[in-house]
């Protein structure tokens, strides 16, 4: 096969799904979030998986996402769109019995309006100003909308992933301020929060990148392995140069592994000469330019041509990738391309 294998552990995401729910107490629920397609992973699979294992809430983007991980679960879980109630949205949001999480007082008032008595979230600024109502649209809303029996109130952490930033203490007291009394289950915490500690749980987390084997979740089980087939093995000799604008000149003569991935499936130009894919316990470095389809791979110390390297497994992680690449784990995850053959892997755990 001339496309890679894109193996992924659901039996690891359960793992690090209960370990993030480990961290905090009985009374708060622990959810999913499989928004951008379960960040690349296959939102179908890795939405059952985890409704069988016993999540109730998944959090997505946008309502198609929603509505795809509802055909795929069928009623019972709630799913949550944080984007809240967009214009065209409403024959979706009931059709599908999405909750989205209200935004604005234009989203309120859609919502309100189009469906009354239909579920909803509130989603809260609590100073990333991104997404959610700001103080003062709250405190001008809240009396109707608290009347309105709210499913959840929810804020988002900007920089959860920094323990000691003070914006931390900052939005978690603006959060109280916010919402205490308002006898509504509230949720502050993606993973990143979760690590924070117990006074930033309240009633639900949303765990999302550490499920799929990102940081911060330092102690999260390897999700995906990505394996990429060579096409081609040539030898170069001295002088002679390799792939666009001739970026590499071999010094020596060099055995070269043409493999069969490139941007157009996730693998930022950025890894060009700086990348190493491993043939088995044996690193192998990328020499020359990431091209759309291809990349060349120096495998002279090699005792036998391979049949394909990893870029993603047990010696190489998305977040080490992700530094390689100068950039996070996250953008690993979610371009990994739509070519590779996902394979899943699933049993008792």
């Amino acid at each position: 096969m001339a496309t890679a294998s894109l193996r992924i552990d659901i039996n690891a995401v359960l793992a690090n799904w209960r370990a993030l729910d480990a961290f905090s107490g009985p009374s708060t629920e622990t959810g999913a979030v499989v928004k951008a397609n379960s960040y690349g992973l296959g939102a179908e699979r890795v939405a059952q998986a985890l409704a069988r294992a016993g999540v109730r809430k998944f959090f997505v983007a946008a309502a198609e996402e929603g509505a795809a991980v509802r055909q795929a679960l069928g009623e019972g879980p709630q799913i949550f769109v944080f984007s809240g109630h967009m214009a065209g949205d409403t024959q979706m949001i009931a059709e599908r019995g999405l909750t989205p999480m209200l935004n604005s007082l234009e989203q309120v008032t859609r919502h309100f309006e189009a469906l009354p008595g239909a579920p909803f979230g509130v989603q809260l600024d609590t100073g990333m100003n991104r997404l959610g109502m700001e103080t003062g649209e709250w405190e001008a809303v809240a009396p109707i909308v608290l009347g309105a029996n709210p499913r959840l109130i929810m804020s988002h952490l900007a920089s959860a992933d920094e323990p000691a930033h003070p914006m931390n203490a900052r939005q978690l007291a603006e959060f109280r301020r916010m919402t205490d009394g308002c006898g509504v289950a509230r949720s502050f915490s993606a993973t990143g929060g979760i690590l924070l500690g117990p006074e930033y749980h309240f009633d639900v987390t949303r765990p999302g990148i550490g499920l799929y084997g990102g940081l911060p979740f330092e102690d999260a089980r390897p999700v995906v392995r990505l394996s990429l087939p060579v096409v081609q093995v040539r030898d170069v000799a001295p002088g002679e140069t390799v792939g666009y604008s001739n970026t590499w000149q071999a010094e020596t003569e060099t055995r070269i592994a043409t493999i069969a991935a490139g941007y157009a499936d996730g693998l930022m130009r950025t890894l060009s000469s700086k990348a190493t894919l491993w043939a088995g316990d044996t690193p192998c470095p990328v020499i020359g330019r990431v091209s759309m389809d291809l990349i060349t791979v120096d495998v002279t110390h090699l005792p036998e041509p391979p049949v394909a390297l990893d870029i993603l497994g047990p010696h190489q992680g998305v977040d080490d990738l992700a530094d390689v690449a100068g950039t996070i784990g996250y953008e690993i995850l979610t371009s990994l391309g739509q070519r590779y053959q996902r394979q899943y892997v699933e049993g008792t755990a």
